[in-house]
C-alpha cells in the first residue's frame, strides 16, 4: 500500500514538506549541507500516522529564502522563526549533520521548548576557525568548485564519499538528486558556517530526552566521537548503526526508522 505524498508548502520565508494530523505532536526533520526536505520523505510517510511529520528546506535551499549572513546562530534563529510560523508547540527535532548543529544551538537558546531531540550523525564542535584540519576540510570541499566543477557534476562523487556498506540504491539516487540541486552559494556558505562552531560546553545543560544516532562507517561524524558526546548529555541514549556512513536515513532507511521509532516510543511513555 503506497503512502500518501507529503504536502509541499511555501509559507513566508520557508519551504517545507509535511504529512500527518496538523494537531498532532510536531516531528521536525532538519537536513544536512547536501540535503533537502525531500530527503526525509520516507520518514515523513513512516511517522505521520501518529505525529505531524515536517521537513524544512534549510534557508537557501529549495524554496526557502537565503539568509543575508550565514552562521549556525543565524540558522538557529531561523529555526525558531520556522517553529513559530508553524505554531509548533514542544516539537521533537531530528537534526542530521549541520541540522544537528542547528538543533544544539537552538536548544541552548531555548532549553525548554523541545519535547525531545535526535542528533543524527553530527558533532558538538567543528573546532578552531583557523585550525589546519578545519582549513583542509573546507578546501577539499570547495576546491573543486573553485576549479570550475558544479554541484551537479560533483554530486555522484560527493555522495559516494559519504556512504558506507551496501547503501539502498533508491536512497542513493535521492541523495545524488538532493546534492546536485544545492545552490553553489548555499553550499559554500554552509561549509564556511561550520568554522568555529562549538557547543561542547552546553551538552551538560541538555535536559530533554536525547538520542545520538551514529553510523560505524561515518567519516564526517565518527561513531567514537558521537559515543563520547553522549556521555556528556544527561540521560542521553546512543545508537550506532553498523556499516552505515553519513547518510543513514537514505543508506539504511529501515534501520534508521527502527532506531528513531524506538526512541519516539520511549519518549511517549515518559509523558
Amino acid at each position: 500500500m503506497s503512502q500518501p505524498a507529503p504536502m509541499i508548502t511555501k509559507d513566508g520565508r520557508f519551504a517545507y514538506e509535511a504529512a500527518g494530523d496538523p494537531d498532532a505532536t510536531p516531528l521536525i526533520f532538519l537536513h544536512g549541507i547536501g540535503g533537502a526536505a525531500r530527503a526525509w520523505r520516507q520518514q515523513l510517510a513512516g511517522f505521520s500516522s501518529e505525529l505531524r511529520a515536517i521537513a524544512w528546506d534549510m534557508p537557501g535551499y529549495g524554496g526557502s529564502a537565503p539568509l543575508a549572513s550565514v552562521s549556525i546562530a543565524a540558522l538557529a534563529d531561523a529555526l525558531q522563526q520556522f517553529i513559530e510560523q508553524l505554531g509548533a508547540t514542544t516539537p521533537i527535532l531530528v537534526g542530521h549533520s549541520i541540522g544537528g548543529m542547528i538543533v544544539q544551538k537552538w536548544l541552548a537558546q531555548s532549553p525548554k521548548l523541545a519535547r525531545a531531540i535526535v542528533l543524527a550523525q553530527t558533532s558538538p564542535a567543528f573546532g578552531k576557525a583557523d585550525g589546519d584540519w578545519q582549513k583542509s576540510f573546507i578546501a577539499a570541499r570547495l576546491g573543486p568548485l573553485d576549479r570550475g566543477e558544479t554541484m551537479k557534476s560533483l554530486a555522484p562523487s560527493l555522495v559516494k564519499e559519504l556512504v558506507g556498506d551496501d547503501p539502498d540504491p533508491k536512497g542513493m539516487e535521492l541523495a545524488r538528486e538532493c546534492m546536485a540541486s544545492v545552490p553553489e552559494a548555499s553550499y559554500r556558505a554552509m561549509m564556511l558556517a561550520l568554522m568555529g562552531f562549538d557547543q561542547r560546553s552546553t551538552l551538560k545543560d541538555i535536559s530533554v530526552p536525547t538520542l545520538l544516532l551514529s553510523g560505524s562507517k561515518d567519516n564526517n561524524a565518527p561513531a567514537p566521537m558521537m559515543a563520547k558526546t553522549a556521555t556528556f548529555i544527561p540521560s542521553a541514549e546512543y545508537v550506532e548503526l553498523a556499516g552505515v556512513g553519513h547518510l543513514a536515513n537514505l543508506e539504511r532507511p529501515d534501520a534508521f526508522d527502527e532506531a528513531l521509532g524506538r526512541f519516539l516510543n520511549s519518549v511517549a511513555t515518559k509523558t
